[in-house]
């Protein structure tokens, strides 16, 4: 067997796992897509799909030296761009809901350990760049003291104390507070329990409640959807569902449902 058959083979044979592992891949960037919050990142799929890619960089560069037909590279060239950009997709989609549920992300252990190792400093990154923001747009501009006082109760106080403390800066920033410009945390909380509550919702977080297409891989069988039992649906496999993401949460995450 020539030197030509056994390259040729082993191109083959790198595509064909290749296939396997981009197929993986595309089912993560579906259901990275489709659900509103971040998944669990897969450290092994995308080392591997990387793998693949450097193989495929490889072959390609053994192709331009032995001079096979441009037909055959150019089908090999398409593979590799399908799943560079495929990789580069999945991982975006990611870092865009980072970016965007940060301080969300920030406060629970369990969506901290579904970002890989470089996610995590991407999200701590994210949060020092809101911090300094806030310094030097807002408590830069508080009088002496006040800001320290602050970031001091920040660190110390429990999540209601610290959106009191925001909304009364905002109180300041905006001048709508007393005359000497300083509101007391009781104040705010008696007389603007509506600010508080529109502080809790101006932190974004995805809604879990949206609905979502979703395909059975396997039969599931009679499955409740909310807490009480009053709705209960049969999960047939293969069937195409209309359903709560958070119903299905616990399905998703278990590999039982492909988000469309």
């Amino acid at each position: 067997m020539s030197s030509w058959d056994d390259d040729d083979e082993s191109a083959s044979a790198s595509a064909s796992a290749a296939t396997t592992d981009v197929e993986l891949l595309k089912r993560a960037w579906r259901n990275e897509k489709a659900a509103p919050e971040v998944l669990r990142f897969d450290k092994d799929l995308v080392d591997r799909v990387r793998e693949q890619i450097q193989l495929l960089e490889e072959t390609l560069d053994d192709f331009a030296d032995s001079g096979v037909d441009d037909l055959v590279v150019s089908l090999y060239q398409m593979d590799l761009d399908r799943t560079l950009f495929l990789l580069r997709s999945y991982l975006r989609l990611r870092l865009q809901k980072i970016e965007k549920y940060t301080m969300h992300i920030s406060r629970s252990q369990d969506l901290k350990d579904r970002l890989s190792e470089q996610e995590q400093k991407f999200a701590k990154s994210c949060g020092e760049i809101m911090e300094k923001h806030l310094k030097q747009s807002v408590l830069s501009k508080l009088p002496y003291g006040y800001g320290d006082e602050f970031v001091t109760k920040q660190s110390l106080s429990s999540t209601e104390d610290d959106m009191t403390l925001v909304i009364e800066i905002l109180h300041i920033c905006m001048n709508c507070g007393p005359e000497n410009g300083l509101y007391s945390l009781p104040t705010i909380s008696s007389e603007h329990p509506d600010l508080i509550c529109l502080f809790r919702h101006s932190v974004p977080e995805p809604q879990l409640d949206t609905f979502v297409f979703c395909k059975t891989k396997s039969d599931v069988g009679a499955f409740q959807l909310d807490d009480i039992g009053e709705e209960v649906v049969d999960l047939v496999a293969d069937d195409l569902y209309v359903l709560r993401y958070k119903s299905i949460k616990g399905l998703v995450e278990g590999g039982r449902i492909d988000l469309i």
